[in-house]
């Protein structure tokens, strides 16, 4: 059944173009750490793959011996490559307050919410790049983009400190029938705050794009 299933799913991937989202392509990774790219039958590094991300070429990582996909821990220890280059995209501060919402009851949240954020912050940088294209021509970079990645950064920091109460109730409740209700009522407050906190970004990035493209 397992099988059928399988071969179902590879028939559905066969249909899109290798490399989409539908169809990503397999890179398979070796016990010597080697990995290997089965498109195009060669080695690459952590460099092509992160190449790959930037050309929007989507691939899935599998462990070679146990078949584990192993996307995820492969695409953070391009991140972790990339910032010991000294790119430092990621804020000391962003960091640890990411590290503490580990094991937090509302963890379920962050996922959905950092990708809600980028997705916002990259549509917003699309609109950019093609303001200052019509403008310049794309002979000239945009001034501000420093300025820009810095205060997106700290509203997004802003937001993410919203979550940290969460720990900070659930110290304080000793398992009570009350306590339970008021971390409940806590929790949905929190919510709604991050949905306004969300609402308020939006507005904020779309406000600092119309005015990069008035000047």
């Amino acid at each position: 059944m397992a099988g059928k299933a399988k071969q179902g799913a590879q028939a559905r991937n066969d249909a899109a173009p290798l490399g989409s989202d539908d169809n990503p392509i397999t890179i398979k990774k070796y016990a010597n750490r080697r990995l290997y790219n089965t498109a195009t039958s060669s080695y690459v590094t952590l460099d092509h793959l992160c190449q790959m991300v930037k050309d929007d070429v989507a691939f899935a990582v599998y462990d070679a011996k146990s078949g584990e996909e192993i996307t995820r821990p492969v695409l953070t220890q391009i991140i972790v490559e990339e910032e010991a280059k000294g790119a430092n995209l990621l804020p000391v501060n962003f960091l640890r307050q990411l590290i503490s919402l580990y094991g937090d009851s509302m963890q379920w949240v962050v996922p959905r919410y950092l990708e809600h954020m980028m997705d916002i912050f990259s549509a917003n940088q699309d609109r950019m790049r093609k303001s200052m294209q019509d403008t310049f021509g794309g002979m000239f970079p945009f001034p501000d983009v420093e300025a820009m990645n810095k205060q997106n950064m700290a509203l997004f920091e802003q937001t993410l400190k919203m979550f940290t109460p969460f720990g900070g109730a659930e110290e304080g409740g000793e398992g009570s029938g009350e306590g339970a209700a008021d971390n409940g009522e806590a929790d949905a407050e929190q919510l709604a705050a991050l949905k306004r906190q969300l609402d308020l970004l939006q507005r904020q990035l779309e406000t600092l794009t119309s005015d990069k493209t008035k000047d």
